[in-house]
């Protein structure tokens, strides 16, 4: 067995290290197969040689993020574990200083993981973005994010978000309302993402004015869109025609997000998913990029991620 000691400062630092009743070290105790101590202002770890020296790693890089951050998540602690783990534990701090943008609540936005972090840069030098991975990963959110920092800034004059209005078991003929009430629970995800930014008011304001528009992907044909951040979303359900027809509406100083999950393809059998087959067509063109995102990039619940390698197995299994 080895123990390795580490110093530490203040009570307020050990509080937010092992959190309520103690359930981050708790955390990092389960992982690691390590017991972890605080006493007389140090830290003992104790436990397999391998295992004290990762978590003595993860340790520091925790105290990093709490003098940064003055807080610790569970999803950060549990992130920092699978990077420590892998030998990776510098990049930890390339999350630390990439801030998006503070949503009206005063809550700093910034990528949880590499990937995030890959997928932020990448819509920072090119005009069209391809974010494709499960649920969870934060590829609408971040993409929404993306784009009121692109309005404020006035690199574009407004934000347009479209998704294709397809059936997910549900009928939309059952569903009460004329069409646009139909419709607007496809949309919900994107109102609730700006609304969490930009605050209620400003969210009222700039859709009252035209600068902010939601709507469902057929809205979009025939139209030109000159200096506008469009994101669509869902994208795995559209078919490849209406892929194209997305892609061309594109106008002089705009900008394009297309969001999707391959595994969650709504689309009657037999249809072929443009999301898929577009990255066949465009994938060697300047300007455009694929970014894919992995179950390591969920940040939802921590079930969220061992549900997607659950049916990952089961998918392999089937084929």
């Amino acid at each position: 067995m080895e123990e390795k000691r580490i110093e530490i400062t203040g009570e307020d630092f050990t509080k937010i290290l092992f959190g309520n009743f103690d359930e981050n070290i708790k955390m990092i105790e389960g992982e690691l197969d390590v017991n972890i101590i605080s006493r007389d202002g140090e830290i003992r770890i104790i436990g397999p040689e391998n295992n004290v020296t990762i978590a003595e790693k993860l340790i520091n890089k925790l105290i990093d993020i709490i003098e940064k951050e003055g807080k610790l998540t569970k999803q950060t602690i549990r992130y920092s574990i699978n990077l420590v783990s892998q030998g990776q534990e510098e990049k930890i701090k390339d999350l630390l200083n990439d801030i998006i943008c503070v949503t009206a609540s005063g809550k700093t936005l910034k990528p949880k993981t590499l990937g995030q972090r890959r997928y932020v840069n990448a819509i920072k030098n090119n005009d069209i973005v391809f974010g494709i991975g499960p649920a969870g990963t934060g590829k609408t959110y971040l993409a929404v994010a993306m784009a009121i920092n692109s309005f404020k800034n006035k690199e574009v004059d407004r934000i347009i978000l479209t998704r294709p209005a397809v059936e997910a078991g549900e009928k939309l003929g059952f569903l009460p309302g004329d069409l646009q009430d139909k419709v607007d629970p496809y949309l919900r995800p994107l109102h609730d993402a700006l609304f969490d930014i930009l605050g209620a008011e400003s969210y009222l304001k700039y859709k009252e004015r035209g600068l902010i528009e939601i709507a469902p992907l057929a809205y979009m044909r025939g139209r030109t869109l000159d200096s506008s951040f469009v994101i669509l979303d869902e994208a795995q359900n559209t078919t490849p025609e209406q892929m194209k027809m997305f892609l061309t509406r594109l106008g002089y100083g705009s900008r394009a997000i297309i969001t999707g999950d391959i595994t969650q393809i709504d689309l009657p059998k037999g249809k072929v998913s443009g999301l898929k087959q577009v990255s066949k067509i465009l994938d060697s063109i300047k300007g455009i990029n694929f970014i894919y995102l992995d179950k390591n990039d969920v940040v939802r619940h921590r079930l969220v991620q061992r549900i997607i390698e659950a049916y990952e197995k089961f998918e392999k299994k089937k084929k």
